[in-house]
């Protein structure tokens, strides 16, 4: 089979994740196998897709794109995104959006088999697609670190007075922010939770990093874009209870006092599979039907 956007090495082996909860993703992940063994590829699948599709061979999710030269993904963004944050080792993502909005996962079901075959035949194109490097610094337990392609956000309960965060980017000083928490969000996350917040979109190749508040006491805190290279320091403040960092909204860590969460780029960025005959202009007006008219 041939390579990916150009590359010399053939693509031999493809990973195969999906949301085991949708009967489409079934159904379709069933079908995407009978097809990648009609064309001789290996696949491996990760543990709970093997699982619900009741195949003996499946591995970590977390390391299943370092073992195989394509990973296709059958479900949401979220399906994907817990697929993004394990090791990627290079290996390019194609998704397939079996749930609603679906910014990651671009491409529609009735898309996979020619997509397929266009990655294997090269002629499909690859996004670079920044990731963050997160870290947990506290007193009281080791050093945590993760990985995030959205975003990294702090927030406090619903019921939690609003908290104090002091941020420093590169070691300097920016602000004391009071609010319901703080957004640090990647271009690819910037139509995540950091736009429901108010913060921009930004088209997701550039070399940026936001700041932004979410409900922020003072009206002058707006949202701050930075060099995606600076290491953005967030320590908190206030003694307020049911504070937590969450990544991606899929891993949560709670806060205490004084705890410093340092977000960082990543030095392995997600390879994305696009299809080179629609930008990602088509892509905002479809999934966020902007220029339709109202009735």
């Amino acid at each position: 089979m041939g390579p990916v956007d150009g590359s010399t090495a053939p693509i031999r082996r493809i990973g195969v994740v999906l949301k085991g909860s949708s009967p489409e993703a079934l159904e379709l992940g069933r079908q995407l196998l009978t097809e990648l063994e009609r064309l001789g590829l290996e696949t491996l699948l990760d543990a709970e897709s093997a699982a619900v599709l009741a195949s003996p061979n499946g591995c970590d999710r977390a390391s299943l794109a370092s073992r195989v030269d394509l990973v296709v993904v059958l479900g949401g963004d979220g399906t994907l995104l817990s697929v993004a944050h394990g090791c990627l080792g290079g290996t390019p993502i194609l998704g397939i959006n079996m749930g609603t909005l679906g910014f990651l996962t671009e491409h529609p079901p009735e898309s996979l088999l020619p997509m397929l075959n266009a990655t294997l035949a090269g002629r499909t194109s690859v996004e670079r697609r920044e990731r963050f490097e997160v870290e947990v610094v506290s007193p009281r337990l080791e050093p945590i670190t993760r990985l995030a392609l959205n975003d990294a956000v702090i927030t406090k309960a619903a019921l939690a007075r609003i908290v104090t965060l002091t941020v420093h980017v590169n070691d300097e000083f920016v602000s004391r922010f009071r609010a319901d928490g703080l957004i640090v969000a990647t271009p690819t996350g910037s139509t995540a939770y950091n736009l429901s917040a108010g913060g921009p979109i930004l088209y997701p190749t550039l070399e940026v990093m936001l700041l932004t508040p979410i409900c922020p006491h003072t009206l002058t805190n707006r949202p701050i874009a930075l060099p995606l290279d600076a290491v953005v320091e967030i320590r908190l403040e206030s003694r307020s209870e049911e504070v937590y960092l969450t990544l991606d909204g899929q891993q949560g860590f709670p806060l205490t006092p004084r705890d410093l969460v340092r977000v960082r780029r990543a030095s392995e960025p997600l390879r994305l599979i696009v299809d080179p005959n629609r930008s990602y202009f088509q892509i905002l007006n479809h999934k966020l039907k902007w220029g339709e008219r109202g009735g």
